[in-house]
């Protein structure tokens, strides 16, 4: 049976793209890894279909200052990719690359910006790569796009981009683990109905 929504995924499809997920963040790890020349490792990640208001809570608080990088995908899957630093994870990053924490994202300068964007980037990239080759699609990334804004405004350029497919939104729940610490982040993709529907079916679940 085809998806008409993301709410539509039984449990075996869920647990084939939590299967996926976790590959996918592994590889992301290990880029962030050889980047910053440290140990990180990556908690077994969950996958979630949650409304809106449900992901804002899931990741933290709708008035909270994040730094967010969105990268379109095209060809064979279509979609968003969204990567949300919070600020544990990007104090942790920019600690390692420029030797430098900032207290709140207002204060980001344009080094730390621009090393912000990129490591979500590699992330995303990362992520996505490792996707490809487990599925069989061929994926082309848009150029990075980021934005320091709230959690709330953040969550609503999907919901305002595929709101008329779904009000549903794909969470992929994982933390980077570095010198023992949990860091929060949060990593969403974000396929339209027909290539989440192309992509079961290559997996055989569909």
């Amino acid at each position: 049976m085809r998806l008409k929504k993301y709410e539509d995924m039984n449990l075996l499809e869920l647990d084939v793209m939590k299967e996926i997920s976790s590959i996918g963040t592994s590889h992301a790890a290990t880029a962030l890894s050889k980047l910053l020349q440290k140990e990180i490792r990556i908690s077994i990640p969950e996958v979630n279909i949650l409304g809106y208001e449900e992901t804002v809570d899931k990741i933290g608080y709708m008035e909270e200052l994040v730094t967010a990088t969105l990268v379109t995908m095209s060809n064979e899957v279509e979609g968003l990719m969204l990567f949300i630093f919070k600020q544990d994870l990007a104090n942790a990053v920019l600690d390692k690359l420029i030797g430098r924490q900032y207290d709140s994202f207002m204060e980001l300068d344009e080094l730390a910006y621009s090393a912000l964007e990129e490591i979500g980037n590699i992330i995303i990239c990362s992520y996505v790569n490792a996707f490809t080759q487990l599925v069989g699609v061929e994926i082309d990334l848009s150029v990075p796009s980021s934005t320091v804004n709230m959690l709330g405004g953040v969550l609503t350029v999907p919901i305002a981009e595929y709101g008329y497919e779904t009000d549903k939104l794909m969470y992929i729940n994982a933390e980077f683990i570095m010198d023992g610490q949990k860091l929060s982040d949060g990593l969403l993709m974000l396929p339209d109905i027909k290539s989440l529907n192309s992509i079961l079916e290559k997996l055989g679940v569909s």
